[in-house]
């Protein structure tokens, strides 16, 4: 019996697009999946919705905000919209609007 070969494709994106299996990511991109992840549980249910994310470079998740401008295509794929504010009152501002 000879030994098999297992082929393995991983890219860099799998964090982003992997619907099963192991995912290795940061603390940071997974809090940048959850969105992602909301959105697709929400269409698989038939429901249509969007999400929002804010935030501000003073903030102390600023790394954050890094994280989403990275991700932005996988973002605008699944209806996803992050808008960075300017400042604290700006991001929370932008958020209670979102909601009205």
């Amino acid at each position: 019996m000879g030994v098999q070969s297992i082929n393995f494709s991983v890219t860099l994106d799998d964090k982003y697009v992997k619907e099963s299996g192991y995912v290795y990511m940061t603390g940071l991109q997974a809090l940048v999946r959850a969105p992602l992840v909301q959105s697709r549980r929400d269409k698989a249910a038939g429901l249509n919705t969007a999400g929002y994310v804010t935030g501000y470079r003073g903030s102390p998740l600023s790394a954050y905000d890094r994280e989403l401008l990275i991700a932005q295509k996988h973002l605008d794929a699944d209806g996803v919209t992050f808008e960075p504010g300017l400042n604290e009152d700006l991001a929370a501002t932008a958020v209670w609007g979102s909601q009205q």
